[in-house]
């Protein structure tokens, strides 16, 4: 491997909880290798953690996409910026988690 350079920049508290969390999510050891990892991404144009990620695509009518614009609209209006993949996910997540909650095995709900 080539010589290495240090790269250091403040990043508000948030998004350095996101990169801690996506980190270890990929399995990485140090903030430095998810560095390099993104930054590769962005110059080689992507691709790097493509094996770790699924797309998923759907259409929706206007009137529901419009709707959803509005909330995420109103969400920033709060100081709450969302995206619509963010959003999406969150509701993916919520109901996994409840599916998930409501049908663990007899042996976990009885500890």
């Amino acid at each position: 491997m080539g010589a290495k350079k240090n790269l250091c920049g403040m990043i508000p508290e948030e998004l350095h909880a996101r990169a801690v969390a996506e980190k270890e999510q990929l399995g990485l050891k140090t903030l430095g290798e998810y560095v390099e990892l993104i930054l590769k991404e962005h110059f080689e144009g992507g691709g790097i953690t493509m094996a770790e990620t699924k797309t998923l695509a759907f259409k929706i009518t206007e009137e529901l996409d419009q709707r959803l614009k509005d909330f995420i609209a109103a969400e920033k209006k709060r100081g709450r910026k969302i995206t619509q993949k963010e959003f999406v996910i969150g509701l993916i997540e919520q109901a996994l988690a409840e599916y998930e909650a409501q049908n663990q095995p007899a042996e976990m709900t009885e500890a």
